[in-house]
């Protein structure tokens, strides 16, 4: 009975945080009664990362390296190691030391239980975020839960255990810009979700930036949602039922002998109307895109290196 667990982690620009995470996992799972690897995936660092990683993988037999070719994001860094993986279980976690390993133990336990998922969400606000990141977070939970057709905790992270049954699943989607805490939400299982309070990252700085949020946000709106579709159909009959109010104004001012207003309002309808039409386009030219790339069947991540055998 396969009773592994592994444990994966992207890295992008990691090199001083590596050795510092794995001695902490090591740490916190010597007493453990599973074995485990760690599958940490490079994700198109420029630092050292790479060279950080093959080395530590040639002192410690639990520690195993996945190059990729290029920086892909993220979620298809952690879906790479995910399809590798061959584990009873897979953790995914980030490699700033922001996910406490302690907790590693409670998902374990959870998934003893009968658990398949078992997700982590902050309990309260990071008290190591500054004030624009918390707010930044909190208003994109909202927008998602408000547009989309899936429920996400505020806080949700990248920190959680799946069995094997939800990875054999996982490996079926091959979505252009997955967006991996939605497709944990949308496969199902029986989930359970603990509260963790992130701890200070080790070193370095974030790479996540306001641009990247904004993207991020758009991006999984639209993987799990024709909502804006509707909106902007929406406003499309708004206005166009608007605009026959202005009727009766025009005849009565025509039969009056009043001018109708000239070019200033009549300049600024054309804009205002102009610029719904354009955005209604765009949503329409992003879901179309969308569609595009995915047609396209490119691999969604390309190893250019492994010390692990590939099991996808």
């Amino acid at each position: 009975m396969n009773r592994k667990l592994s444990i994966v982690i992207p890295c992008h620009n990691e090199e001083q945080n590596i050795e510092h995470l794995i001695a902490e996992i090591d740490r916190t799972l010597a007493d453990i009664d599973y074995p485990y690897d760690l599958i940490l995936v490079d994700d198109g660092s420029r630092d050292k990362t790479i060279d950080v990683l093959k080395s530590a993988s040639s002192r410690n037999t639990h520690v195993f390296y996945v190059e990729l070719s290029r920086n892909f994001g993220k979620d298809q860094a952690m879906k790479a190691g995910i399809e590798i993986a061959n584990g009873a279980a897979v953790i995914t976690m980030d490699a700033d030391l922001q996910h406490p390993p302690e907790k590693i133990k409670e998902m374990i336990k959870s998934w003893e239980e009968g658990y398949d998922i078992v997700y982590t969400y902050r309990a309260e606000a990071n008290p190591h975020a500054s004030r624009n990141q918390q707010r930044g977070s909190r208003v994109f939970y909202k927008a998602i839960n408000a547009i989309s057709d899936i429920q996400l905790e505020s806080g949700i992270a990248d920190f959680r255990l799946m069995d094997a049954r939800v990875i054999a699943e996982l490996r079926k989607i091959d979505e252009y810009e997955i967006f991996l805490r939605g497709i944990i939400k949308w496969v199902g299982f029986k989930q359970k979700g603990i509260p963790y309070t992130p701890a200070e990252r080790h070193m370095g700085e974030a790479s996540y930036s306001y641009k990247k949020l904004i993207k991020l946000a758009v991006t999984s709106v639209m993987a799990f949602s024709v909502r804006p579709l509707y909106i902007a159909t929406g406003l499309g009959l708004f206005f166009s039922l608007s605009a026959t109010l202005y009727i009766p104004y025009i005849l009565i001012s025509y039969l009056a002998g009043y001018a109708v207003s000239g070019w200033t309002s009549l300049l600024a309808t054309v804009v205002f109307f102009g610029g719904i039409q354009l955005m209604v386009l765009g949503i329409i030219g992003m879901y179309l895109g969308k569609l595009f790339m995915q047609a396209k069947h490119r691999p969604n991540y390309i190893i250019r290196s492994t010390n692990l055998e590939q099991t996808k």
